[in-house]
């Protein structure tokens, strides 16, 4: 009845065996991920408590609101850095004023959520490609492991810029504390081996452990190695964050630029899950649910919250199955808050850079990466010069570079798409090979292909390519047919410009045909016009027919049709 109503879709039906089973995987999962997310309180700039509280009260909310059963929604790397590189210049990190304008970002960027939800804007995930999103988070983890490096070598310094840190630790080499050093080289090694080896051993949270006890059994402060300090303790206390109009105006941006990677990252996940279960999508729903998350996490003082696909795959491997194991890691991380988050004072700074350091570096994808560069150059080349644009000029710059990207090399393939011309093979079969100058399909005849839907920006690329086609035809053209198959759309300015350029063909004696015309394509050729200058018997449905009119009676034994 609720998941009717719009409420816990992501739990139920749940039978008994299911909710047994997923109690089970929420408590593993908080296991693994309440290390983690002490970690990205970390890159945050925010105090080591506030990463548990994103997966108090932000968890419950989605659960009650999102509609994926998979998706797991608390802090993450990617949203924590776009926030983190703007409010470092606004705030000393960790303060009162710096944690206000966290739960600021976290509010305006829930009301963006749910005015996209409430326009239905989930589609907006569809524009930021799988390319460019790679080499974003590419970049995200080269920048998340240098900002590691100072705490990981027990340097003083901090240096807001990639490259500005990574001299820093050049020049500080000097002052590198050994056994920081060597605890750092320890956690970092047994977290990277475990997670090939035995991939559903804590390590991250064994570590905590362990250095929790050797930091109070050995007072790893008196000897020099950073602790956390004192960790408030208890549930978060409710309030709305408290800053002023112009801070308000001046942290859309940074707003606006994590609302992209939610959408983008939480589309992504939830999708690939969904499919692996068989299970329907709602994307909008969804960005309900995380809208409501955001909400609550700058109500009880955390940070933006992200449906976070690594989290995400961490709960799957852990066996939950619906939003019932994230209920149940929530009041793990209550117990934790009431009992002991007194002991995280004494969790060494570089047992937690060091987990930090290993998911940054879990970011970095080669496989991935390395795929596309065989598959694409081009698409590698785009991933890289994102990933660079996150390094050299920041995060909350990068993810605008990389929305930028994706939109350009959409426009870049609509405004030169690939032509053909079909022209006989060595076994008669009519072939489709590139449409370039002085080819033709047979004396007196050229079928040719256009890729994309006209529109202003490529009119003159058809227009120009059908005029060099046709004066540089071996012999006089006498058919010319368009393959409209790919075109579904045509607007004012391009029904223009190839109204002229049939007039032209007319004119010239050339007869010109379209086949395989779509019904949306008929409707625009109505409405501008066209059809009266190509002449209702000449479009057609089919190719077959086309060359019928053309004089070539049974295409269907000559023509292989272009793919």
């Amino acid at each position: 009845m609720m998941a009717r109503a719009g409420v816990l879709k992501g739990v139920l039906p749940l039978s008994r065996a299911a909710a047994a089973r997923d109690a089970l995987a929420g408590v593993q999962l908080a296991s693994m991920d309440i290390p983690q997310v002490l970690g990205y309180a970390r890159i945050a700039g925010m105090p080591a408590v506030t990463g548990l509280y994103t997966v108090f009260l932000p968890l419950v909310a989605f659960a009650l609101f999102g509609a994926s059963r998979h998706l797991v929604v608390a802090a993450d790397s990617a949203t924590a850095t776009i926030f983190a590189s703007r409010l470092s210049t606004m705030a000393p990190a960790a303060s009162a004023e710096y944690a206000a304008l966290a739960a600021m970002v976290a509010l305006l960027t829930a009301g963006l959520l749910l005015i996209a939800r409430v326009f239905k804007l989930g589609f907006l995930a569809d524009f930021l490609s799988r390319t460019v999103l790679v080499g974003f988070l590419t970049g995200v983890g080269m920048q998340v492991g240098i900002a590691m490096l100072g705490d990981m070598f027990g340097l003083p310094g901090h240096a807001a810029r990639s490259i500005d840190q990574l001299l820093l630790v050049v020049h500080e080499a000097a002052l590198i504390n050994r056994p920081t050093l060597a605890i750092s080289l320890l956690v970092v090694v047994a977290i990277l081996a475990c997670k090939h080896f035995l991939p559903r051993v804590p390590v991250p949270l064994i570590a905590v452990v362990a250095g929790i006890a050797a930091s109070d059994l050995y007072d790893f402060a008196a000897r020099g190695i950073s602790v956390l300090g004192p960790v408030a303790g208890g549930l978060p206390p409710l309030s709305m964050p408290s800053v002023t109009w112009q801070q308000m105006l001046d942290l859309l941006p940074v707003a606006a630029s994590c609302f992209v990677m939610i959408v983008a990252q939480s589309a992504a996940a939830s999708r690939v899950f969904a499919e692996r279960y068989h299970e329907s999508v709602d994307t909008n729903a969804d960005l309900l649910g995380i809208a409501a998350a955001n909400a609550a996490a700058a109500l009880s003082g955390a940070f933006v919250v992200n449906g976070s696909p690594t989290q995400t795959a961490m709960a799957d491997l852990a066996g939950s199955r619906s939003q019932f194991a994230q209920l149940v890691f929530a009041a793990v991380v209550v117990v934790v808050l009431l009992f002991f988050s007194r002991y995280l004072r004494y969790l060494p700074h570089c047992i937690l850079a060091s987990i930090v350091f290993t998911i940054a570096i879990g970011l970095i994808n080669l496989k991935t990466l390395f795929a596309i560069r065989r598959e694409s150059p081009g698409e590698f080349a785009l991933a890289l010069f994102t990933a660079a644009a996150v390094v050299l000029i920041g995060v909350e710059h990068g993810i605008l570079v990389a929305v930028a990207l994706s939109l350009l090399r959409h426009v870049r393939h609509s405004y030169r798409p690939h032509t053909m011309v079909l022209v006989p093979g060595e076994d008669g079969v009519w072939v489709p090979v590139p449409a370039a100058p002085g080819i033709q399909t047979m004396p007196g005849l050229i079928v040719y292909r256009f890729g994309a839907d006209l529109f202003y920006a490529n009119d003159h690329f058809f227009v120009d390519d059908v005029r060099r086609l046709v004066d540089r035809a071996p012999s006089a053209v006498r058919w010319f047919v368009v393959d409209a198959s790919a075109i579904t759309d045509l607007d004012y300015s391009a029904a223009r410009s190839v109204g002229e350029l049939f007039n032209a063909l007319k004119q010239g004696g050339i007869e010109v045909i379209f086949a395989r015309v779509n019904r949306y394509l008929r409707s625009d050729m109505d409405r501008h016009g066209i059809t009266p200058i190509v002449e209702e018997r000449c479009i057609f449905g089919t190719l077959h027919e086309a060359l019928r009119t053309a004089g070539i009676e049974q295409p269907d034994a000559h023509v292989k049709h272009a793919p």
